[in-house]
């Protein structure tokens, strides 16, 4: 048996990384999966969903058609798998942003923030064009709920660690509270998707002012009190 039938364990002193068959196997699994994942992100923005190629898609990832079938199934899945790895990288990004000290409207403002970011980046448009999906058919309705519900249970255990600190939920839930943060978000991508500018309707503008809002309740400043004084003092 020649020295070659052997893994080499020492290369210029340093100690190589050997792996069985089995792993390299995984790996390349692993690989070819997220060229797929990637590519379909980058035909889905070109394309949409409804003009989606299995065939253009495995063109650009630079493997067979039947790769697709044998990682995704079909293309209905591989879109899905898309819109949830982004979803998961996203709602992963909140979860960081919440987590940390700043006050509820500092975060607030982050997540407003992000709007134009996450619209710019495809996700939102992938997003909405699978709720449209979802009117008609009950597996793409069952997995957009899923991953949208993932960002309400996200906003309302934000919202109770809040109440637990002591901070009042002016009598909502802190379901009902998620429930008033996340959809605004959801009809806001929706109408910009559509064409509709600030100067149509100014979204941007009144979810600004929400953090406005969360302030004042942070600060316990009445939202009247702007309006009762002046540069001479209160108004009698």
């Amino acid at each position: 048996m020649t020295s070659a039938s052997y893994p080499r364990r020492v290369v210029d002193g340093a100690t190589p990384i050997t792996r069985t068959r089995g792993e390299r196997r995984d790996r390349a699994t692993a690989d070819t999966h997220a060229r797929i994942l990637a590519a379909a992100r980058d035909c889905l923005l070109v394309d949409g969903y409804a003009n989606l190629s299995t065939r253009r898609v495995a063109e650009s990832a630079g493997v067979p058609l039947s790769q697709i079938h044998y990682h995704f199934g079909s293309k209905l899945q591989l879109i899905l798998a898309v819109l949830a790895a982004e979803n998961e990288r996203l709602l992963e990004r909140q979860r960081s942003m919440f987590d940390t000290p700043e006050p509820l409207w500092v975060r607030w403002e982050l997540a407003c923030d992000f709007l134009d970011t996450d619209v710019a980046s495809g996700y939102v448009r992938i997003l909405q064009e699978m709720i449209a999906a979802g009117w008609t058919d009950a597996e793409v309705a069952a997995s957009v709920r899923e991953m949208t519900g993932g960002w309400y249970r996200l906003l309302a255990e934000v919202a109770r660690r809040e109440e637990a600190s002591g901070a009042g939920l002016g009598g909502f839930t802190p379901d009902e509270v998620a429930a008033l943060m996340a959809t605004p978000f959801l009809g806001a991508e929706e109408l910009i998707l559509l064409g509709v500018t600030e100067d149509d309707l100014p979204m941007r503008a009144a979810l600004r002012k929400v953090g406005v809002l969360l302030r004042r309740i942070a600060e316990a400043v009445p939202p009247s009190t702007a309006d009762e004084t002046s540069d001479d003092g209160p108004r009698a």
